[in-house]
């Protein structure tokens, strides 16, 4: 199994991934193809596949952000079962944003995610694949440490259509397990950096992030 990156729409691996990211997300989840030109040459934004053979079989997107000293999943997929897919993705992951902390001269702070609640929203297709499966993923991420921020989470659809996706938790990985809350103006500050490539945003969303602004933090909540 090689773990590599793909910064480019050219790369024969990224159709494949693209088709992928089709069969297994919701459409408002999925960027446009031709949109994904900017983000892949983007050096903040790492796009890595899991590749067996001639085939991707995983993936993960995630960005570290040096001046935070924080990381953000963008996307994890297991594409198919009984390959350790889960471990070896999350894994290299690892390694790759520590070396990025070691290099800002820091130790990393811990790594943001949207999750889906399917005890909240119970339909979730994910293309078929079991082991994509929320209920599944939600217990995994728990086990590695994610815990969820105490707020009415919402966010802009990748459609850029002005509507609000609902049935996610925004969560947050701690290196260190003592962290039990975030200053609500990095939460502020990441989201509005994370979704300022969609220029249509909800109004529920705007409403989140001024609720945000009136907090001096936010607790961290489990999983």
């Amino acid at each position: 199994m090689d773990y590599k990156r793909i910064t480019s729409i050219e790369d024969p691996n990224f159709k494949k991934l693209h088709d992928l990211m089709g069969e297994i997300f919701p459409p408002e989840e999925v960027l446009e193809y031709d949109l994904w030109k900017e983000p892949l040459e983007d050096p903040g934004i790492r796009v890595f596949i899991a590749v067996d053979g001639e085939q991707v079989v995983g993936a993960t997107e995630y960005r570290y952000y040096p001046d935070w000293n924080i990381a953000m999943t963008d996307f994890t997929i297991i594409g198919k079962p009984g390959l350790s897919l889960g471990r070896f993705l999350a894994q290299n992951r690892l390694k790759d944003l520590q070396k990025l902390a070691a290099e800002n001269g820091k130790e990393l702070f811990g790594m943001f995610a949207e999750i889906y609640d399917p005890y909240r929203v119970g339909h979730h297709e994910f293309g078929g694949v079991m082991v994509m499966d929320p209920y599944v993923r939600r217990e995994v991420l728990s086990h590695l440490g994610y815990k969820r921020l105490d707020l009415n989470y919402v966010h802009p659809s990748w459609e850029n259509n002005g509507e609000a996706v609902k049935g996610l938790d925004f969560c947050f990985m701690p290196m260190n397990d003592e962290v039990d809350a975030l200053p609500a103006s990095l939460v502020v500050d990441f989201l509005t950096t994370y979704y300022s490539i969609l220029s249509n945003k909800p109004q529920e969303w705007l409403d989140m992030i001024q609720r945000l602004k009136e907090k001096e933090t936010v607790t961290l909540l489990p999983l």
